[in-house]
């Protein structure tokens, strides 16, 4: 008996300091990655005139480096999932030059997209590489969760938010307690390593403002709702739209190239270039109380679906924050609540709907806006966790069935 704990323990050490280099490696390609995003955005916002009407053509060059150098690598996260499932034994290296450099491209020429899908995609390929290496490990799905954690919390630098959304993510409703410690070292490591580096998080201090009543929390219950309706309407809308611009242009060349003709003319025309890219605008709008539009979240919304289901790359997660801010604003306004303290709320909760997680939305809440305000982050993201109608951004993502015993494909 004590010599198994002793091997438990043995292993979980073994995973950790695997975990600490694999948080710097990945935190260092993070830092890189996201460095150059920022120019790249800043180089777009000066031209924007000059660079979205190449975005068609830029959605063709996507699908040459995808068609060239590895056409697998177009299923992105569904691979990574398959992987952490046992369904899938190989993730090609190449996922990890042609997701960043997609990335790029896309956001260069203007595609409403944001970045995480890139952070943990190349951070699960990473681990998943290394766990090929190091064959006298037994558990390569803990490796794989590593990478994830790492990937997202060097981006974000949210440490313990990455943690948990790597635990939770691939089977909604069931934590991979197993890779707990390993996670969170390499979650610190690949945050503390891309801050070192230079990259900088986003982080606003919300000062705890409402006072706690029944009316309050009535108030909280409907918007809770509400960003799960929403959170849930774009992931069921980007799925939708996916399989239907497949049958309806089964061409993928001519598919990115028709529906980047139609954004590239949307992105101007709608405030001159305003809902291109990652979102952050909006986001830094909504906390400064300086002017969010009624319809900001809705547009934001429905070009972000549009620019991903045409095949453009990038990730959700961003634009879910700057729709859920955005959104936030307009509710407090409504509902007479502190607007700055909605659209925190509506920023994490939006996110945690769209990707059928809980815990890790609360701690986003925590780390970027201070934990002050956690009570009322806990019973928005809740809601928007049960309203979201069990939908899932991740088209390969299961959910535990408690009453079955079972993973379902959700």
């Amino acid at each position: 008996m004590l010599r198994k704990i002793v091997r438990e323990y043995k292993e979980i050490l073994l995973y950790s300091l695997i975990a600490l280099f694999v948080g710097v490696i990945i935190g260092g390609i993070d830092a890189i990655f996201g460095e150059v995003l920022i120019k790249i955005t800043e180089i777009r916002r000066d031209n924007v005139l000059t660079l979205v009407p190449f975005l068609p053509i830029s959605g063709i060059l996507i699908m040459l480096l995808y068609r060239y150098f590895s056409k697998e690598s177009l299923k992105g996260m569904t691979l990574v999932f398959q992987t952490g499932h046992g369904n899938n034994d190989r993730i090609p290296k190449m996922l990890v030059p042609l997701i960043m450099v997609t990335t790029w491209i896309t956001h260069l020429f203007g595609g409403s997209a944001g970045r995480e899908g890139v952070a943990v995609q190349l951070g699960a390929t990473i681990a998943h590489t290394l766990a090929k290496k190091l064959k006298f490990l037994k558990n390569s799905r803990v490796l794989l969760v590593i990478g994830m954690a790492a990937g997202f919390a060097g981006l974000f630098q949210t440490p313990l938010a990455a943690t948990f959304f790597a635990l939770e993510v691939l089977v909604s409703g069931v934590f991979l307690y197993e890779a707990l410690l390993p996670a969170l070292v390499a979650s610190f490591a690949a945050s503390t390593t891309s801050n070192l580096l230079g990259l900088e998080k986003f982080a606003v201090d919300i000062p705890n403002v409402l006072s706690f009543s029944p009316e309050i929390l009535l108030k909280l219950i409907f918007v809770g709702a509400l960003f799960g309706i929403v959170g849930g309407s774009f992931a069921y809308l980007l799925s939708y739209s996916k399989k239907k611009l497949a049958t309806f242009i089964e061409s993928p060349l001519k598919r990115i190239f028709i529906a980047g003709c139609i954004l590239s003319l949307l992105l101007l025309l709608l405030h001159t270039g305003r809902y291109c890219g990652l979102g952050t605008n909006l986001i830094s709008l909504s906390f400064s109380e300086k002017e969010i539009f009624g319809y900001d979240w809705l547009l934001k919304f429905l070009l972000t679906v549009l620019t991903l289901a045409a095949g453009f790359q990038g990730g959700e997660v961003t634009p879910l924050f700057s729709i859920g801010a955005s959104l936030g604003v307009i509710l407090g306004s409504l509902l007479g609540l502190p607007t700055m303290l909605i659209a925190a709320l509506g920023y994490a909760a939006v996110f945690g709907s769209a990707t059928n997680t809980l815990l890790a939305p609360i701690l986003i809440g925590a780390e970027v806006f201070g934990a002050q305000n956690t009570l009322f982050f806990v019973i928005v993201c809740s809601l928007a966790f049960i309203f979201n109608g069990n939908k899932t951004i991740y088209s390969a993502q299961k959910r535990f069935n408690f009453f079955s015993n079972e993973n379902v494909e959700v």
